[in-house]
């Protein structure tokens, strides 16, 4: 069975925009099968919106890679599942709540570096939940 992920969108970001160092194992295991992104099209249209900041789009200049580019990455990898009931715990950041959620209703590994997202950790963990800045391999 594939380990469902839930990614927030500055680790999108990092896959395919920033290049994060920290990100070749989740390509590798997105693109071998081993994990399953799960997303929403309130995650997709949150990603298309950030894409469209000035300074990402100097990113993606000095970068040569494209909206497009990214969005395709986002299409291509992600399974679009309907937007998650409200999960027990509440993120002080609304706009991260949707990954919460998603998360806990797909029983889903979280991705995240946001500061409110790993202060619920502990929580979450309760819930079987791991947050995780980045990705670790998970065991057979």
């Amino acid at each position: 069975m594939t380990t469902p992920v839930v990614l927030d969108t500055n680790i999108v970001l990092d896959l395919w925009l920033y290049n994060d160092p920290a990100t070749p194992a989740l390509l590798a295991a997105l693109t071998a099968n081993e994990v399953q992104w799960v997303a929403t099209q309130v995650m997709r249209d949150e990603l298309e919106r950030v894409l469209a900041y000035p300074h990402i789009v100097q990113r993606m200049l000095k970068s040569n890679i494209t909206a497009e580019h990214i969005l395709a990455q986002f299409d291509a990898h992600a399974l679009i599942k309907p937007v998650a009931a409200k999960a027990p715990y509440t993120c002080k950041d609304p706009d991260d709540q949707k990954f919460i959620d998603l998360a806990v209703e797909q029983k889903a590994t979280l991705y995240s570096k946001d500061k409110y997202v790993l202060a619920l950790r502990n929580r979450l963990a309760r819930l079987g939940i791991e947050v995780r800045p980045q990705f670790v391999r998970p065991h057979p």
